[in-house]
């Protein structure tokens, strides 16, 4: 891997959401700065990451899961029984006890979390926001038409920035034009082994229920991000799947 000036933005043309995994692994095995990590998740490990990564995903209703071809001993990083669980974690607010928040839950059940002192201990207050957003999304291209910029989603809030796993996701920006709902997505950081092909697949399923509940066709995904990564325990995967198991990377 080659020392750099500048950031090397890289651009991902894919058919489905097959393609576009197997072509980002292949490219960020060419094109990926590798740094040790020193806050977040794997601290004090290695991680290979693009500096900033487009991906577009013309069919992503085409194939869902990426495919393994027969032969090669490498686990499938996901199937359509996670991804339909992965749905309802997404249409749902649940959450367990020991969740700061989960991406479910800030699309429709938004809470704000505030610090209170009860009896001179410190507790957590969770105040609604009621804004089922996927829900006012629908009601607003259904109501309003096609013509607006407004239509956006979003995960992330100032807040995050103190908590210890903030949300990868942040945005969920839409578009219906030439008859289709598209997604816009911006990852701040992403893990392109695992929470790519789960991730996508995921969010794909909830765009085709809004494209159907709006009453347009299903069209494409747009993702960008500045922290699309592997792990180096994914490192050794990658060359399997991409062929390049004479590879070095330092």
């Amino acid at each position: 891997m080659r020392e750099r000036d500048f950031l090397e933005p890289v651009f991902i043309d894919a058919f489905d959401l097959d393609d576009a995994w197997f072509q980002c692994l292949n490219a960020i095995l060419n094109k990926g700065h590798v740094y040790t990590i020193t806050r977040g998740s794997y601290q004090d490990q290695k991680r290979l990451e693009f500096d900033f990564v487009n991906v577009r995903v013309k069919n992503p209703s085409h194939q869902i899961i990426p495919i393994i071809p027969e032969g090669m001993s490498i686990p499938a990083p996901t199937d359509m029984d996670y991804i339909q669980g992965y749905l309802n974690y997404l249409l749902t607010g649940a959450k367990t006890a020991t969740e700061d928040y989960t991406y479910g839950e800030r699309l429709v059940e938004p809470k704000a979390r505030i610090k209170e002192n009860v009896n001179g201990k410190e507790m957590i207050k969770e105040i609604p926001l009621d804004c089922n957003q996927i829900e006012e999304v629908i009601k607003m291209y259904r109501e309003k038409g096609f013509g607006t910029n407004q239509a956006t989603m979003e995960i992330g809030m100032p807040s995050d920035l103190k908590l210890d796993d903030p949300p990868c996701l942040r945005i969920i920006d839409t578009r219906v034009r030439y008859g289709k709902l598209h997604f816009i997505l911006y990852f701040r950081s992403w893990d392109l082994w695992g929470g790519f092909p789960s991730n996508l697949g995921g969010l794909q399923l909830v765009k085709q229920y809004m494209a159907e509940e709006i009453g347009v066709g299903d069209g494409e995904i747009i993702a960008v991000s500045k922290g699309l990564h592997l792990y180096n325990y994914s490192w050794e995967l990658a060359k399997m799947r991409t062929n390049k198991t004479n590879l070095s990377i330092r």
